[in-house]
């Protein structure tokens, strides 16, 4: 196999990274205050799923998405790689940057700015097996809010990274980057 053993270096840019972290902590603030001054997140911690508005769902799902898709894209495009793998890789290392600061603006209660699914990032009071069993339930959904929000924030600073390089978004494309015009396959109409 050609080129086994050897190594490819693919540089850090870390101020394109940094920037991206605060560019998604910020597209993020923006977009949970909006879902805040549109009423979208009149949730407590200790509501069920299904007392959850679709509106509140919406809001924060794509502002956990969307944000970090920003994050990625501004990570990408200060970085000006080319190819998708590093660009979504400065994507993702925005994200493991985001994570720690996420976790420190949840210890000063700060995270609520950003809509409800962040709120299981915060300490959670510990509920022993006598007491209501509603807190228990209350305190697992916002863990699992969380997850979500998180793992989406993963995907979308990927993503954002990958649009950031400029290639096209197909999965098929990386089998045929080296081939020629001439020897790639013909799509028939």
């Amino acid at each position: 196999m050609e080129g086994y053993g050897e190594t490819r270096y693919w540089p850090v840019a870390w101020s394109a990274v940094w920037v991206g972290a605060l560019a998604a902590l910020a597209a993020g603030l923006v977009i949970g205050l909006l879902g805040f001054a549109v009423g979208a997140h009149e949730v407590s911690r200790a509501v069920a799923f299904k007392n959850v508005r679709f509106t509140t769902l919406a809001f924060s799902i794509a502002g956990a998405f969307f944000s970090a898709v920003i994050g990625g894209w501004v990570a990408g495009r200060i970085a000006g790689f080319r190819r998708s793998e590093p660009a979504m890789l400065h994507g993702a290392v925005v994200w493991l940057v985001v994570l720690p600061m996420l976790l420190a603006l949840s210890a000063l209660g700060a995270t609520w700015h950003f809509g409800g699914w962040y709120t299981g990032l915060a300490a959670a009071p510990v509920v022993s097996a006598a007491a209501d069993q509603n807190v228990a339930a209350a305190m697992r959904n916002n863990a699992f809010a969380s997850l979500i929000a998180i793992l989406l924030g993963l995907v979308g600073s990927v993503i954002g990274g990958w649009m950031a390089s400029g290639e096209p978004m197909s999965l098929t494309y990386y089998r045929r980057r080296e081939l020629r015009h001439e020897e790639r396959p013909r799509r028939i109409a």
